[in-house]
């Protein structure tokens, strides 16, 4: 479990292909040892080798399709964030490092100190999970969403964020994962649960 709060920005060292799909990341990040979790642009991976800060990672077909892992180039940045300890703040809010689709940056502007940016889903069925002033993890940075429509969404990013994470080197037409909020899945699924529990049975 992550809070959307990255930590740093790491940098791709090296990517190797698998014949039949996946690949091995190699992620210059900060020290940590085999078998430890990490959200690389929000996608939760497992460190397979450790060598200093040069991290090691799996990911499979899977990953590299749903997610913008797959697009990844040797020096590219990526924002990195280990998991929730106990006594951890939760400073942005619940995030799995389960990437559920991701999105097309279309547009970046500057209003006062902010940088405004518009994303375009490329999959529109988790829209519905998306709402004004709720949380989404985009790349997996908390942020709040501010507009929406019937396929984008709007976020306010401050200079902090801006600073810190990779979303300075986005440009337009770049993929970004989305993770949306759990919470609005859970209350679907239960709303869905209560509504099928109360129709009426065969013969009533």
């Amino acid at each position: 479990m992550f809070t959307g709060i990255v930590e740093a920005t790491g940098m791709v060292e090296a990517i190797t292909h698998h014949q039949g799909g996946g690949a091995r990341l190699v992620i210059r990040a900060f020290p940590m040892t085999v078998g430890e979790s990490l959200a690389i642009n929000g996608v939760c991976l497992t460190v397979q080798q450790a060598e200093g800060d040069c991290l090691h990672f799996d990911a499979v077909p899977e990953t590299l399709r749903r997610t913008n892992l797959g697009d990844l180039k040797v020096g590219d940045r990526v924002n990195l964030e280990r998991p929730l300890t106990p006594e951890s703040r939760l400073g942005g809010h619940f995030v799995q490092g389960h990437v559920d689709t991701t999105a097309r940056l279309v547009e970046v502007r500057s209003e006062g100190n902010a940088h405004v940016m518009r994303f375009q889903l490329d999959d529109t069925r988790y829209m519905r999970y998306i709402v004004p002033k709720g949380s989404i993890a985009v790349d997996g940075i908390s942020l709040t969403v501010v507009d929406v429509g019937n396929d984008w969404f709007t976020v306010w990013i401050i200079p902090h964020t801006w600073q810190v994470t990779n979303l300075h080197a986005r440009q337009v037409g770049e993929r970004v994962n989305i993770e949306t909020d759990i919470l609005a899945r859970y209350v679907e699924r239960l709303l869905e649960t209560r509504l099928n529990s109360s129709e009426p049975t065969a013969g009533s």
